[in-house]
């Protein structure tokens, strides 16, 4: 299973360089096998706020949830520790240390376009490389 960063659903969202290999992966990967964080989910909300993109909020919402059967993941107060140490430790900003603990708990790959990731214990792929490769196992925690 897969936790895609921040980065990767703007990518398609915003209709920048990499988006084809984006539009690749969420074609050709089961939704189930995908996952958003809450903190994902609301950056994009700001984002798309501040540019008036409602409507595409709205349809990404729709997209993921009612189309799609994407994971929504969050870190759960009690868990605000390990986004701190993994902030520490791995040498990342808050944003990215959400992620890494999400990716670390559940056992899932960390679809990113953000090599900060490249420096931590945690390997990440971009969208072509997940497309490159096998597909993984099913299974993980859902929150």
């Amino acid at each position: 299973m897969y936790l895609l960063d921040t980065n990767v659903w703007l990518e398609h969202l915003l209709s920048q360089t990499r988006a084809p290999e984006v539009v690749r992966l969420l074609t050709e990967v089961d939704s189930t096998l995908l996952s958003i964080s809450h903190f994902s989910l609301h950056s994009i909300g700001v984002i798309l706020g501040r540019r008036q993109r409602s409507a595409a909020l709205d349809q990404f919402v729709r997209d993921l949830f009612e189309e799609g059967q994407v994971v929504l993941r969050t870190v759960f107060p009690g868990e605000f520790p390990s986004v701190c140490a993994a902030m520490q430790s791995q040498g990342l900003d808050f944003d990215d240390a959400y992620q890494y603990v999400i990716a670390r708990r559940d056992g899932l790959t960390l679809v990113s376009f953000d090599a900060d990731f490249d420096r931590t214990n945690l390997q990440r792929q971009t969208p072509a490389q997940v497309l490159a490769a096998p597909p993984p196992p099913t299974g993980g925690a859902q929150t």
